[in-house]
């Protein structure tokens, strides 16, 4: 229990320095948050946490600004954090369709042009 608190103070740390502060209880969250997520005032970072099979809480931090996001898995058992992967998404988010099935948009998209 104890290793499981430090790992998530740790990750609560990394974000904190990647923000600069924590949003304070002042503020009003976004429009769109929804348990588990944390906005900055200034859209900088937005972390989102959930417990994945009872075995670890997975942190996802996406920079809007960077267009990047960091996927750490924080061990509930022994507190251990792992990055498990970070990725610029600026490309990913040109794709119009992957791992589509049909109708993909574009044939949706013509099937609504011809009425």
């Amino acid at each position: 229990m104890r290793g499981t608190v430090l790992g998530i103070v740790l990750v609560a740390v990394l974000v904190a320095a990647a923000m600069g502060a924590m949003p304070g209880p002042s503020q009003v969250p976004p429009q769109g948050t929804f348990p588990g997520q944390i906005a900055d005032a200034d859209d900088q970072m937005i972390v989102v946490s959930s417990v994945v099979d009872d075995r670890y809480q997975q942190v996802v931090v996406l920079s809007p600004k960077k267009n990047a996001l960091a996927v750490y898995h924080v061990e509930l058992s022994t507190g251990n954090v792992e990055l498990m992967c970070v990725r610029n998404i600026t490309w990913d988010l040109q794709i119009k369709c992957f791992n589509g099935k049909k109708p993909l948009p574009s044939e949706i998209q013509s099937i609504l042009e011809h009425r």
